[in-house]
């Protein structure tokens, strides 16, 4: 699946099930529900699922918990718009 068609799922009422933890969490982020997208991320340790879960808490804000779980992803913390984040980690969950 391409971003774009990862994009129109987003109208539907659930995820697809061939989706990754991460790409869940993205993907509920998108519908507006971050407590969906929140318990999607710490389902997923992998350091894909700590940037996603990093991104969540930016976006809260809760920017000491961002850096946490940035350092957690071996990534540094992110300071550009949510939405070039929320694309980029997309496109990397849906490889």
């Amino acid at each position: 699946m391409d971003i774009t068609g990862f994009r129109a799922t987003i109208r539907l009422d659930a995820p697809p099930a061939q989706l990754g933890m991460a790409a869940q969490a993205l993907w509920w982020d998108a519908k507006g529900d971050w407590t969906q997208a929140h318990t999607a991320a710490q389902a997923d340790p992998s350091p894909l699922g700590c940037a996603v879960h990093a991104y969540l808490h930016r976006k809260e804000p809760d920017l000491d918990n961002a850096r946490y779980w940035y350092n957690r992803a071996g990534r540094p913390p992110m300071t550009g718009s949510f939405d070039a984040e929320w694309q980029s980690l997309a496109r990397e969950a849906l490889i």
